[in-house]
């Protein structure tokens, strides 16, 4: 483009300028003055020499009144003269007034830039429940200790004394072992484990006056033999050791007890099965329907429905023990036997909850695939013993 298509300055009220769309700039640089020279361009930001080359010539636009910024009536298309749009490229570079703020819902703006999109989050397969052992080797094991113990409650009653003892050292074993591990508490092992295994023989000869006996002569072992050692925790450790002796040899002493009895094997086949049965309705009924926990803070994995099916299934299996099993027994007998099984059970379930929890261990011991621990087995059992025992005696008699 020459200097030629400037032509004469453009002067009227249909001028339209770069920096003002409804009114010319006056100034030398527009050829108001002698200073105007039309062999160069005007100077100024919107006219340098690389931008004239691509500038066209600005259309002349008649007269007309103002329009209302909002356009007019709609009828009226006189607004339809006016330009739009920058005439000039260095307008089209010139920075814009930040938007508006506003305040409603904003569309996205034409010709930007594609957000992309994030991959819609796929549904996580339901999973599901489990009891966290391995329940093969469970059963296996549990079918394994139940042969045992029936075939030596029913074929010599010596035998079965026997598997007392051995479980009840097995425990003190696992029981003092994991206080002295987590708590630095040295609970003396022998003469809590050759007055345990005593307590039990003592109480299947001599009755309840034996295993109180035993308990006491226990207990004074236990603090005698702790004297061997430097005063440093001796009161915690003697402590320890006459709740071991307590808690795991004079609870079992009352499945011995109960062999005493002319039914006695009887009446231990009724304490095993009510125990058993107690805990599986507990168990099926927690997994399938259990929602409000029973002591969240002791045991997260029972709850109050796992309670109803512990005394359910409990109750029912009583009423069938005292009716067919046990001499002289009654169905309402069998009632009473199984709520307070399933009582008993679950409280002592939870005291040795409590007894891990303070430990911070999941398990008593390892010795029992799929189960734990023997402490873990007898935790609901030791406690039960007692409560059995005095019912069948003050409802059918001792002998």
């Amino acid at each position: 483009m020459n200097d030629s298509s400037w032509g004469a300055p453009q002067t009227g009220p249909g001028y339209w300028g770069p920096a003002d769309q409804d009114r010319a700039p006056a100034g030398p640089a527009y050829g108001q003055g002698p200073s105007y020279d039309q062999g160069r361009a005007p100077a100024g930001p919107a006219y340098e020499r690389h931008a004239v080359e691509e500038t066209r010539p600005m259309p002349i636009v008649p007269d007309m009144p103002d329009v209302p910024a909002g356009g007019g009536d709609d009828q009226d298309d006189r607004g339809a003269a006016r330009l739009s749009g920058p005439l000039f490229r260095d307008e089209a570079a010139a920075p814009l007034a930040p938007p508006e703020p506003q305040t409603g819902p904003q569309e996205p703006m034409t010709g930007a830039a594609p957000q992309p999109q994030q991959p819609e989050p796929q549904p996580q397969p339901q999973q599901k429940k489990s009891a966290g052992r391995d329940l093969g080797a469970a059963i296996g094991v549990g079918v394994g200790l139940g042969a045992v113990i029936i075939a030596s409650l029913f074929i010599v009653k010596a035998v079965f004394i026997g598997v007392i003892a051995v479980a009840v050292v097995v425990g003190l074993w696992e029981l003092t072992s994991r206080l002295e591990e987590r708590k630095g508490i040295k609970a003396p092992l022998v003469p809590l484990a050759v007055g345990g295994a005593a307590m039990v023989v003592a109480g299947y000869v001599r009755g309840p006056e034996g295993a109180w006996v035993a308990m006491a002569l226990t207990a004074l072992a236990v603090l005698v033999w702790r004297m061997t050692e430097p005063p440093e925790g001796y009161l915690k450790d003697v402590t320890a050791g006459v709740f071991a002796a307590f808690y795991v040899p004079f609870l079992a002493t009352f499945v011995a007890m109960m062999l005493t009895a002319d039914d006695g094997a009887w009446r231990v086949l009724t304490f095993l099965i009510l125990t058993v049965v107690s805990d599986t309705g507990a168990y099926a009924i927690g997994w399938r329907f259990g929602k409000h926990k029973l002591a969240p803070r002791i045991s997260p994995g029972k709850t109050r429905e796992g309670l109803f099916g512990a005394v359910l299934f409990a109750m029912v299996a009583g009423v069938l023990c005292m009716q067919f099993l046990i001499d002289d027994g009654t169905w309402w007998q069998g009632l009473v036997v199984g709520a307070c099984v399933a009582a008993s059970a679950t409280l002592g379930d939870l005291g040795e909850s409590m007894i891990k929890r303070d430990l911070g261990i999941k398990d008593m011991g390892t010795l029992l695939p799929g189960h734990g621990g023997i402490m873990d087995r007898l935790d609901s059992l030791l406690p039960t013993a007692p409560v059995v025992w005095l019912l069948l005696v003050l409802f059918v008699g001792s002998a």
